[in-house]
């Protein structure tokens, strides 16, 4: 056989079968056997987890910990996931691999369609995704999340349409599955930071709106929350009804992030100015991520150190 290549089966979508009246989940093994033949000696593992559209953070970093491990001892990993949720977690693994994602290929994938659907896009999503993980050509690309035969890079993927259409424009994928290869296409993004703690969940992302109540956000720090995503406008544009507790958020030391609904991308090197008078009240940044993504990076950065100052610093480094 080739490679050795972990399969981490969470089910969801691409194991679930509908037909003769009657729901039912099939095992990871059951999913390898669908997949067909695919030149890897493969290990399966079913991994309890809720659906992908109702994913706990806790299970997000549990999934996280089982690939930063396995990455150790396989020489590629393959993580079923369902498919709303499958950018954020597949960043959250990107995030925690740290040097791990330049030992073993870190590849997730999903379908939109059940098993036994006629048209179903799960089989070929595993089979493509089994063979990436196998392939060296797909290691030191971080966590890639595989669809319609395409490896798009953790960092940049969306869910651009909800049958399945994922996208990583304006960037494009990194490789595709070609032939039982992988055929490389770009350059992969820069890895991220890494200092090893373990990311903190408890961060609250709002979307910003005009006329949002400013007291949407009071009261966040006597809640526990640590850090604080606002998706603005533009190029990360928010209410100025926002702006005092902005303030407040900031002069408690609590980091307030900016992301926005459009894409604007950083400027390598440095530290775009994207976000106006919300910048000089203290906020940072998101780095052209997708709110979501920004959220995810902010439990990263907690991860490896509390306060306004330490998560400016990572993210600069981002």
């Amino acid at each position: 056989m080739g490679n050795r290549v972990l399969l981490l089966a969470t089910k969801d979508t691409i194991a679930y079968r509908r037909r003769a009246g009657r729901e039912s989940v099939a095992s990871g093994a059951e999913l390898l056997a669908a997949a067909g033949p695919v030149g890897a000696d493969v290990t399966v593992v079913d991994v309890t987890s809720e659906p992908g559209w109702d994913i706990s953070p806790t299970t997000m970093l549990a999934l996280g910990r089982r690939v930063r491990q396995a990455a150790g001892d396989y020489d590629g990993v393959v993580l079923t996931h369902g498919v709303d949720t499958v950018e954020e977690t597949a960043y959250l693994v990107d995030l925690m691999a740290g040097p791990a994602a330049e030992r073993a290929a870190i590849v997730l994938t999903g379908a939109a369609r059940a098993l036994d659907d006629d048209d179903s896009d799960g089989p070929a999503n595993l089979a493509a995704a089994l063979t990436a993980a196998a392939d060296p050509a797909a290691r030191g690309l971080g966590a890639v999340v595989c669809a319609g035969g395409e490896l798009h890079a953790a960092r940049w993927v969306t869910l651009a349409d909800a049958s399945a259409g994922f996208s990583s424009a304006p960037h494009g994928p990194l490789a595709r599955v070609v032939d039982g290869r992988v055929q490389r296409l770009a350059v992969a993004p820069p890895r991220p930071p890494y200092g090893g703690g373990e990311p903190e969940w408890d961060v609250a992302l709002f979307k910003t709106h005009p006329g949002m109540d400013p007291g949407l956000l009071g009261g966040l720090a006597d809640r526990g929350v640590q850090g604080v995503v606002l998706e603005g406008t533009g190029q990360g544009n928010v209410p100025a009804s926002l702006f005092a507790a902005i303030s407040d958020l900031v002069d408690g030391d609590i980091p307030v992030v900016i992301a926005s609904r459009s894409h604007h991308p950083a400027a390598p090197g440095e530290l775009p100015r994207d976000v106006g008078m919300a910048e000089r009240l203290g906020a940072i940044p998101a780095r052209g991520l997708r709110a979501e993504k920004a959220r995810v990076a902010l439990m990263a950065a907690l991860g490896d150190g509390y306060g306004v100052d330490a998560v400016r610093d990572w993210f600069t480094r981002l």
